[in-house]
């Protein structure tokens, strides 16, 4: 006991008078601009990046997606993968934590052995028993255990961003699958209209054809018309199956044990605020993710400078041995060591320096995938925007052509039913209305979709939520 008190001092002077060699971590510095070019009437806004997103597909309020969105974080194999990957990183983090302590262990054996004399013959027979408790402790005198810990723990961090980041783009993807299914309902629906009504005109034609008061040709034409929209309607459905089968997997169930049923469109298209500040962009888990990584390897490049010092490990134990076990406790059965171990290396040719070398380069790495992870989301924001912007107003321009190639349409008809013109002109208007209705449809679906490819641009969306 008197041993240890005496060594305490000195451990003490060890560690007061150890350092944590290799850079401190700042996060890298990057030119950000306040706002968006390509959000309109931009005002000055407070950012809010440490406050939670939330649900972020509440501002569509649609039931239907909310249930199935919630199942992502749930159900999804691919978010069940990460998770497992960021609960690995985490204990990977613990230990390190761990080895900052002295760890203590034991040790018990009990062995019986024989021998015969080769000049006698005899036969002899010996017990040996033995106890054990030691405990060892590296200080860390240059940090490196230090920058373990701190590397590790960064790692963690990143770790828990990615999963952050697919759990996002699993629920961007479906909101995206789900809106393309719904607006295909309303094509396939579209498409079925034009058949019944095709079908009716086919009837008609068919009848004067009989007659003799329509030619072969309009027939056949009608024949076409009819036949091609049925086509197309047949290629939606498949289109629509494919998407479904897409949803199906996004949360985690087989694509045979799970339908949707065809429902109109409720949901409510977000308008996007005229303040969007570019500081959004810090809540995306994939930046998070990059600069995490920057802090893990700026730790790495300490751990590779302490690897030019010494390390210093305090070792004790402490047992019994004896050869009867009745007697193994006993004081003079008693045995003890204590002592310190230095180690480290006199000569490598460079190795180390190469090692503090190659985690500086891959520091930097990283700082250049960080700041190019920041490019790369201030750019699909601006894209998400502009495209978001035009379609508003393409939107607008669609719905008033649609609406007169239906006019268009119905005025032919009339014409047609009362022997003013051929059924060839009546076909042509027909297709022309369809065809700006399907076109209308098909930019809503494309407006649909970028509104979520911008909300995930932005990490989750514009809005605040609530505090964490």
């Amino acid at each position: 006991m008197k041993m240890s008190l005496s060594v305490t001092p000195i451990v003490m002077a060890l560690l007061l008078a150890g350092c944590t060699v290799g850079p401190d971590y700042q996060r890298p510095t990057m030119a950000m601009p306040t706002h968006f070019k390509e959000a309109k009437g931009w005002t000055q806004a407070t950012p809010q990046d440490d406050k939670s997103k939330g649900e972020w597909w509440s501002v569509y309020h649609d039931a239907t997606l909310d249930s199935l969105l919630r199942q992502v974080s749930i159900s999804n194999q691919n978010v069940a993968n990460y998770a497992a990957q960021y609960r690995e990183a985490q204990a990977l983090a613990g230990q390190s934590r761990a080895e900052l302590f002295p760890s203590v262990s034991y040790d018990a054996s009990s062995t019986r052995s024989g021998s015969r004399a080769s000049t006698t013959g005899q036969r002899s027979v010996s017990n040996s028993h033995q106890a054990e408790l030691s405990a060892s402790w590296e200080l860390d005198l240059w940090g490196k255990l230090r920058r373990t810990l701190e590397e590790n723990k960064a790692s963690a961090q990143a770790s828990a961003a990615e999963l952050a980041n697919i759990t996002l783009s699993a629920q961007s993807e479906l909101a995206q699958d789900y809106f393309q299914l719904r607006i295909m309902d309303e094509k396939i629906a579209l498409y079925q209209r034009s058949v019944d009504a095709y079908q009716r005109y086919l009837t008609v034609i068919q009848n004067k054809y009989q007659a003799g008061s329509e030619s072969r040709a309009t027939l056949a034409q009608a024949q076409m018309q009819l036949e091609s929209a049925r086509a197309s309607a047949q290629d939606y459905q498949w289109q629509r199956a494919q998407l479904e089968h897409a949803i199906a997997l996004l949360i985690g169930r087989a694509p045979a044990d799970f339908s949707l049923p065809v429902a109109k469109l409720e949901a409510t298209l977000p308008e996007i605020p005229n303040s969007i500040p570019s500081q959004l962009l810090q809540r995306r888990p994939d930046i998070a993710y990059a600069e995490r990584n920057v802090a893990a390897a700026n730790a790495a490049v300490g751990v590779a400078i302490a690897g030019y010092y010494p390390d210093l490990t305090l070792s004790a134990s402490g047992g019994v041995s004896s050869s009867t076990f009745s007697n193994l406790f006993s004081l003079p059965n008693r045995v003890w060591s204590l002592g310190p171990e230095l180690s480290g290396t006199l000569l490598d040719f460079g190795a180390t320096s190469a090692k503090v070398e190659q985690a500086r380069a891959s520091y930097d790495a990283s700082v250049a995938s960080y700041r190019q992870a920041v490019l790369e989301g201030m750019q699909e924001v601006e894209d998400y925007l502009v495209e978001l912007n035009t379609l508003k107003g393409e939107l607008v321009s669609l719905q008033l052509s649609t609406a007169a190639a239906q006019e268009s349409a119905r005025v032919t008809r009339n014409q047609y039913e009362a022997g003013m013109i051929d059924y060839l002109d009546v076909a042509t208007t027909e297709n022309s209305s369809l065809s700006e209705q399907q076109t209308l449809l098909s930019t809503q679906s494309t407006q649909w979709v970028t509104s979520v490819e911008l909300i995930a641009a932005l990490g989750g969306g514009w809005q605040a939520g609530k505090s964490q």
